[in-house]
């Protein structure tokens, strides 16, 4: 059942810029605090436990708590800057009380990872982090200075043509790494 809601909050994710460009003008910000308030809360419930869900749904529930107690429309604006931030953390933390995220992740498919490859996907969390920060500075300045229009095109399309990018770069850049390795 947690992943259900994980998937949900994915697609939720996926579709929130559009939402939020269409809703700013014909919904109530206290539906979309409803709406992910509702699956981060679902989510958190039904999952096992783990300490990074835990604190990444405390920020999102305080965030929806935020939007429906104040209703302000602007505040929908921030909901990515909050993603990339919870992912900047996770990355970021990792890296600090290890193992790095990407090397977990690589764990699942190969346990016994040689020193290189630990090596190389502590680089490649260190470029995510890079990610998620530049990803959340680039939404507070369209927050801060464009048009609703430029933060949903950025929002809903580029950042998310970026993160293909880097998935597809990193994954071409693995396979050189282990031609030579």
């Amino acid at each position: 059942m947690s992943r259900l809601f994980s998937l949900l909050l994915v697609l939720v994710g996926l579709l929130y810029p559009f939402a939020v460009y269409y809703g700013m003008q014909h919904l109530s910000p206290r539906l979309f605090a409803a709406v992910l308030g509702g699956l981060w809360l679902a989510r958190v419930l039904s999952n096992s436990g783990k300490p990074g869900n835990r604190w990444m749904a405390v920020c999102a529930l305080g965030f929806c708590l935020l939007l429906g107690v104040a209703g302000e429309p602007l505040l929908l604006r921030w909901y990515p800057v909050l993603i990339s931030g919870m992912l900047l953390a996770l990355f970021g933390l990792s890296l600090k009380f290890g193992p790095p995220l990407v090397e977990r992740l690589a764990r699942l498919r190969e346990p016994e990872l040689p020193a290189v490859a630990v090596r190389y996907t502590r680089q490649v969390t260190k470029v995510w982090v890079g990610f998620f920060l530049a990803n959340a500075l680039v939404v507070v300045g369209l927050n801060l200075w464009a048009p609703l229009s430029w933060w949903a095109l950025y929002t809903g399309l580029i950042s998310y043509g970026l993160i293909g990018l880097l998935f597809a770069g990193e994954w071409l850049v693995r396979q050189r790494v282990r031609r030579l390795g």
